[in-house]
């Protein structure tokens, strides 16, 4: 794809300042960047080149320019980490961090960040790991999302005891807090899961 277009097809993603070094990161690794539906599970993953295929990234369509940008980073930081290493370092290890804290650093310089999640940032890099288990720096950038339907909130907002419904319609009564994530009770089947304190709900005011 010629750079312009490129540039073109990247900015709705991600802050205008950012695009083109972006850019120029998917021409010289000749990565396919792939737009992907939301995931439960994940923001963003790496591929590595198999059977001769080209590097894989895929991001979640519904993030916000700076949530976005900074999970594309984080995959960048997989790609330039199994071209150095391949498979033989674990894939949020020192090497892997190393990776992450140099190529976010540009973006840093520029334009682009609020000052609060630049402080949130800076935070996360004392030791990063992925933007979405770090709930501090995942509060601060769900700020920016687009505005939703105003019956949606987090499970965090939930009062304790109270019942919500996730995406996929199950209904959980929401338990004590266990670091990040929340024991619920799926009152379908009665088994006990962890869910994210930051994970979009519905309360469900009679169950």
């Amino acid at each position: 794809m010629q750079r312009e277009h490129l540039e073109n097809a990247i900015k709705r993603f991600i802050p205008e300042a950012s695009v083109p070094l972006i850019a120029s990161w998917i021409q010289e690794h000749n990565v396919h960047l792939h737009i992907s539906e939301k995931r439960n599970t994940k923001l963003g993953d790496y591929r590595a080149p198999y059977k001769g295929s080209t590097h894989r990234i895929s991001i979640n369509h519904d993030l916000n320019p700076f949530d976005f940008l900074i999970t594309l980073v984080h995959e960048f930081a997989h790609l330039s980490t199994w071209i150095k290493h391949r498979h033989q370092v674990s894939p949020h290890g020192n090497e892997w961090k190393n990776e992450y804290k140099q190529l976010i650093q540009p973006f840093m310089q520029l334009p682009i960040f609020p000052e609060e999640v630049k402080m949130a940032l800076r935070k996360h890099f004392v030791n990063p790991s992925a933007s979405c288990s770090d709930i501090h720096l995942q509060r601060v950038l769900n700020q920016y999302n687009k505005k939703k339907d105003e019956t949606i909130t987090t499970v965090e907002r939930i009062p304790m005891g109270a019942y919500f419904k996730l995406r996929n319609d199950s209904i959980f009564k929401k338990g004590p807090l266990r670091r990040t994530r929340f024991e619920c009770i799926d009152t379908a089947n009665g088994r006990l899961y962890l869910v994210s304190a930051l994970a979009e709900c519905k309360r469900v005011i009679d169950e």
